[in-house]
């Protein structure tokens, strides 16, 4: 860092020392202002640690200590009176600058990570940006609210090319490589390493760590296989061209290292450098959804509270400005961000379900500034696939628990490394037929039994040529592990009624009775039971399942083959702690959003068994993307399950009216596939076959 920065930081932190020893404002703002001094003088003193060295030297008691010190505000047991929560500034101050403030204060905790990689330029800048909203404080008692809001847009937008550009770059560029270098550089017997990345460390993080470091080396080495192998074979399965790329990204949550650490090197055999960047947390990079690698969430509310931070500042201006330093990233790095092929997930699962409260005080976007959203994400999504073309990557994702999950931990950690190792082959015979089967369907019919209210109609895609032609994908197990589902892209018109599921995880929050209406394909009514009201139920879908579209195509519809996960979910009452990665392959389930041939649909699919083409990768949306992308892509694609046993029947209706029925009371029955129910005749949930 040149030495002009070093002037600014050494100024900013002796301003910074004297706000902390005495604020001068207003009484009742002098323990926030007094608060958030002592966190960024608490970074300045990691940051030094770190780059001295002596800080990888403390013993773990000390590194729990700083831990615990950088995260206590946001914890559940103290966010009742965080000034990171809404609720609690916006009533404890009744002043129109309250919410400001609170996103301030949780922009500022956007500077852990700076102080762990010892990134001085990046905390000056979070330093004076404090020191600027305080002067206003300082001079006035109570400053213009324009006044203060153009502070953070203006260091949102002049800022933007710093953090947005490394952001980018940290994806497609392996010399930014603090993660890789922490992982393949640490002891991973000793857990003091996961105190050196930044991110929060629970006792479920230690416990993963632990748990993971006890496995035999053939254990670790089978799991790192299974997910580096499964982003292979998605490229072979797809016709696309591995050689051409030299990058894989890697997304993981901490605990995980020594899995990871195998990974790096097997896809170093397939000529794949790895670039591991972390979960965004400014409120210029950070999105709805983690991606990247991260540790435990400190607070599942907090962070629910303030994903929609942008709402202080957001405008079209800024909407722009974002996407031309997009534009000005990529296109002085082309060649890099055509070698990336793609992410490679390990998602975890178990932790306790977060059901969000949703607080009037937290920050929402108004209808111009959710239409703005929505063009950036189109128009960002467009511009990305112009640099690393979907067509040309791939990816995977793999899922385990963590010790959360309950007692029996171990038990389970163990037979899902089974459920992701199952024999593909011996699946891709058995969904064959029920494929030859679905592809003679005009449509297919799903009814729901019990409590359970579906009653849908799924139009199928009609073959022109069907010795050569198939409606439905024969998927195994490669970029989506474990296996088991054959699955296609519904034909919107004529596909009608009621999708219901009683209680369901969706991107990390829970759904109560949960029901969409589909009209030729489309949603037109909705709703839930999380709240109280209906209006608020429907706000809840709106922006999180529907990411604020007015409506979302059906966009897949599969039949799940995987009983044997079924049943061990059950043995061990986890169904509701299972990830969309393994629930989706234990039933039928219906996507809505993108189909999962966004942006590929032109790249020919084949069933390998049968060398069938599987032609039905498009709907009437999506069809639209040569004329307008902005119409044809909604930049999300989330899976909704229906388990077995809530299922009366899955039939298949042929021109002639022919009924045939593959599911009936939640079993197998179509002749072939009845192999697929011993796993629930079986204590176990294992059985010889599958």
């Amino acid at each position: 860092m040149g030495k002009k920065y070093d002037e600014r930081h050494e100024l900013s932190l002796d301003k910074i020392q004297e706000i902390f020893e005495e604020p001068a404002v207003l009484p009742k703002l002098q323990d926030y202002f007094r608060n958030i001094a002592g966190f960024l003088l608490l970074l300045e003193k990691i940051r030094v640690m770190v780059e001295t060295g002596s800080y990888a030297q403390l013993c773990l008691e000390e590194l729990q200590t700083y831990n615990h010190m950088l995260y206590q505000d946001i914890l559940p047991e103290s966010y009742d009176t965080c000034y990171g929560n809404p609720e609690f500034i916006v009533n404890e101050w009744k002043e129109e600058y309250a919410s400001l403030l609170c996103v301030l204060y949780a922009e500022m905790r956007s500077g852990i990570p700076h102080a762990f990689e010892a990134k001085k330029k990046y905390l000056t800048i979070l330093n004076e940006l404090f020191l600027q909203v305080y002067g206003c404080f300082e001079d006035e008692d109570k400053p213009s609210y324009d006044n203060l809001k153009s502070i953070i847009y203006w260091y949102a937008s002049d800022y933007c090319d710093v953090f947005l550009k490394r952001r980018i770059v940290e994806q497609i560029n392996p010399k930014h490589s603090f993660a890789v270098d922490m992982i393949l550089d640490s002891d991973l017997d000793d857990v003091r390493y996961l105190y050196q990345f930044g991110e929060y460390v629970s006792e479920n993080t230690l416990a993963t760590a632990r748990h993971i470091a006890s496995l035999p080396e053939e254990t670790l080495q089978k799991m790192a296989d299974v997910y580096t192998e499964g982003f292979r074979v998605g490229f072979v399965n797809n016709g696309k061209d591995l050689s051409i790329k030299n990058l894989v990204n890697i997304y993981y949550s901490l605990g995980f290292e020594k899995v990871i650490k195998l990974a790096i090197e097997n896809f170093a055999k397939l000529g794949l450098k790895t670039a591991i960047f972390r979960t965004a947390s400014s409120v210029i990079t950070r999105k709805e959804h983690r991606n990247g690698y991260a540790g435990a969430i400190a607070n599942p509310q907090y962070d629910y509270d303030h994903r929609y931070d942008q709402a202080l500042f957001l405008d079209k201006k800024y909407t722009q400005r974002r996407l031309d330093v997009m534009k000005a990233v990529f296109d002085k790095r082309t060649k890099k961000a055509a070698g990336l092929a793609g992410p490679a997930v390990m998602e975890t699962f178990g932790e306790k379900p977060f059901a969000p409260v949703a607080k009037k005080e937290a920050l929402a976007y108004d209808d111009k500034q959710r239409q703005w959203v929505l063009e950036y994400d189109s128009k960002a999504s467009i511009l990305t696939n112009q640099y690393i073309k979907q067509k040309e990557r791939s990816f995977t994702i793999v899922s385990y628990p963590v010790p959360e999950i309950g007692a029996n931990f171990k038990e389970i950690f163990h037979e899902v490394i089974q459920i992701n190792t199952l024999d593909a082959s011996l699946y891709e015979v058995v969904q064959q037929k029920l494929i030859d089967v679905l592809d003679l369907g005009e449509y297919a019919h799903i009814l729901g039994a019990k409590n359970n209210q579906t009653d849908l109609k799924v139009s199928l895609y009609q073959l022109e040529n069907p010795d050569k032609e198939t409606v439905f994908e024969n998927c195994v197990a490669d970029v989506n592990i474990p296996v088991g589902e054959v699955f296609t892209t519904p034909v919107l018109e004529g596909t009608n009624g009621v999708l219901h599921v009683e209680k369901v995880f969706l991107h990390g929050l829970q759904y109560r009775d949960l029901k969409l209406t589909f009209v030729n394909g489309k949603i037109t009514d909705y709703a839930c039971k999380n709240f109280d009201s209906v209006e608020e139920n429907k706000k809840f879908i709106r922006d999180n399942l529907f990411y604020r579209h007015p409506t979302l195509p059906i966009s897949e519809f599969a039949i799940g083959t995987n009983t044997t996960a079924f049943v061990f979910a059950q043995k061990y009452g986890i169904e509701e702690k299972l990830p969309i990665l393994i629930t989706e392959k234990m039933g039928p389930h219906f996507a809505i959003g993108d189909s999962c041939f966004s942006w590929n649909e032109d790249n020919p699919v084949y069933n390998h068994l049968n060398g069938k083409e599987m032609v039905a990768r498009d709907n009437s949306i999506s069809i639209q993307r040569e004329e307008d992308p902005g119409k044809a892509y909604f930049q999300c694609h989330t899976d909704i399950t229906i388990p077995y046993n809530d299922l009366q029947e899955i039939s298949v209706v042929t021109k002639d009216g022919n009924k045939i029925i593959l599911i009936k009371d939640g079993r197998f029955v179509l002749p072939g596939t009845e192999i697929l129910n011993e796993p629930f005749d079986s204590e176990t949930g294992e059985s010889d076959g599958l």
